[in-house]
Formats: C-alpha cells, structure tokens, sequence
C-alpha cells in the first residue's frame, strides 16, 4: 500500500460537481487532493458532527461506513482543530481521470472500481479494507475515467 504523499492528478470529464464537508479532528489529518472522503460510522465524533475522515491505509472501513467523495484540494488539520474546518469534495455524478493501468478500455467499463489505500485504483471487491468509489466510465490516454458512487453504505467492505 501507498498513500499519496502529494496531490494526485486528476482530470474532469464534464461537469464537476462538488460539495464541502466538515473533517473529523478528533486526530491530526494530512489530506491530499484525490483522496477518498468517508463517514466513519465508528467515530462517534464524526457521526455527531457529519464530519469525514481521510481513507488511507491505516483505516479499515466498516459496513457502516459512508464514502461521500474524493478530495478536491490539499487539507492539513491539527489535532482538536474547531469542527467547522472543511474541505471541498468531488461528488456523484463527477466523472474523474486518475492515471492507473490497472484497467483496459472496453473490457473494464462498467466494472466497479475501489481504492486499496488513498492512492491505488483496484477492481477487486473482496480484499478486506477497499472502499469502492465508483464505476469505470473508459480507460483512455493512461487515465482510468470514474463515474463517482452515488453517498452509499460500505457493505461488505470488512
């Protein structure tokens, strides 16, 4: 597993629809642009608050989980930071670019698409701690083009 240590290039096919969300700060959070954003539904702070943690490595998402979208700029947050820090994120129906060669063009469209960590693209469903983020739309130019997930609950993730 990697996680970004930078911003990840992405690219919008269309129109980018987005939203701000407030960042769980419970815990110190570096978040890069790309970065998937998820309700963890076993932080009572964070479901009191509707505030969204990073998925990186270090977290394993529950079937309670919520992935609302990926990160749309760069976020650092201290520890106990005041709850009104927010980051704007990209969001279904967005359609994004993230530079991969995990999938092929033709054969992988329509196939589910997870992140096995805040950097890597997968298509497997069933390795405990990916967190599906959409469907491929096309593969083209060395980007794999997702159609964001409609906000959803992680069943099945652990």
């Amino acid at each position: 597993m990697a996680d970004l240590t930078a911003a990840q290039e992405l690219r919008v096919w269309g129109e980018a629809f987005t939203e701000r969300y407030k960042i769980e700060t419970t815990a110190a959070h570096t978040i890069y642009k790309g970065t998937p954003m998820v309700m963890d539904h076993s932080n009572a702070v964070s479901v009191a608050v509707g505030s969204l943690v990073p998925f990186v490595a270090a977290f394993v998402p529950q079937v309670t989980d919520v992935f609302l979208g990926i990160a749309a700029e760069d976020k650092a947050v201290a520890a106990a930071q005041v709850h009104d820090t927010d980051i704007e994120c990209y969001v279904w129906p967005t359609i994004l670019g993230f530079k991969s060669t995990v999938f092929t063009n033709g054969a992988s469209n329509g196939m589910a698409v997870y992140k096995d960590d805040s950097n890597i693209l997968v298509g497997v469903a069933s390795i405990v701690g990916n967190i599906r983020i959409g469907d491929v739309w096309r593969v083209e130019d060395g980007y794999c083009w997702v159609k964001l997930a409609e906000t959803f609950i992680q069943a099945g993730s652990v």
